[in-house]
């Protein structure tokens, strides 16, 4: 069929999930969430959607086209996943006066949708199952619905539950290491456990982002851009290290690439 050749033999599209997945993943929300409050508090938040939406669509079609997974081309969408996350569930607040508990059940049930339809349709969840085209748009349909929840959940801990941004850093630190734990000691499926800690990050990241960077509840008051700058150094310190040693490159794509390699 056409679409199970735009993958390279049905590889991968996602990184293998170890330490080092986690670690990027938690600073690119940290970074996404510093450098989406910089351009819209400090530049124009008219010119901020403009440019995250650009960046968005530019970084997603360079990682659908591409046919393997390959570490920059991912990050980058993921970044901009965060950045654009961000931004929507501040519109909805905002723009739009949606208090943070109606925004954050509407984006829970708008995950809850994609997770759905996904599982409806493809029969998993799983993230060694992004090996088509249709699969890739489910999963990042998936963690976009993610981004967008985190952020509005982080606020509603921060600002209308009142436990300031470094309370709120304690509590999704708390949460992300229960899913873990569960699946290592209690049998949890890996499936759930690995989406249940996907969407921690997300508020645990911006929360810490927000507590270094802002002033208001609780914060250190250090700056969203030398936040974002500080956190963008070190995504690119990292994924740098990933492409040149692809210690994240899944397993099927170690294989040579003249044999053996399944069609998926």
């Amino acid at each position: 069929m056409r679409s199970a050749t735009l993958t390279l033999h049905g590889w991968r599209k996602v990184p293998a999930i170890a330490v080092l997945f986690w670690v990027v993943k938690l600073l690119s929300t940290a970074m996404g969430e510093a450098f989406s409050d910089f351009l819209v508090f400090h530049i124009n938040p008219y010119l901020a959607v403009v440019v995250a939406t650009a960046g968005l669509l530019a970084a997603l079609v360079v990682q659908l086209r591409a046919r393997r997974y390959s570490a920059g081309p991912y990050w980058l969408a993921v970044v901009m996943v965060a950045v654009f996350g961000t931004m929507v569930a501040d519109v909805l607040h905002v723009v739009l006066d949606v208090p943070y508990a109606a925004s954050a059940a509407a984006l829970a049930a708008a995950l809850a949708v994609v997770f759905a339809a996904w599982h409806r349709v493809e029969g998993t969840l799983s993230i060694h199952s992004i090996d088509t085209p249709r699969r890739e748009l489910f999963y990042w349909a998936a963690v976009m619905a993610t981004f967008a929840l985190g952020t509005a959940a982080g606020d509603l801990t921060a600002a209308t539950l009142g436990l300031g941004y470094p309370g709120s850093a304690l509590l999704f630190a708390i949460a992300f290491a229960v899913p873990g734990l569960g699946w290592r000691f209690l049998g949890w499926s890996p499936v759930a456990a690995f989406w249940a800690a996907y969407v921690i990050t997300r508020p645990l990241g911006a929360s810490v982002a927000d507590w270094l960077g802002k002033s208001a509840l609780g914060g250190l008051g250090i700056g969203d851009g030398i936040v974002a700058v500080a956190f963008g150094i070190a995504i690119a310190g990292l994924v740098a290290y990933l492409a040149v040693t692809r210690a994240d490159v899944p397993d099927d794509q170690r294989l040579p690439s003249t044999g053996g390699a399944a069609a998926g």
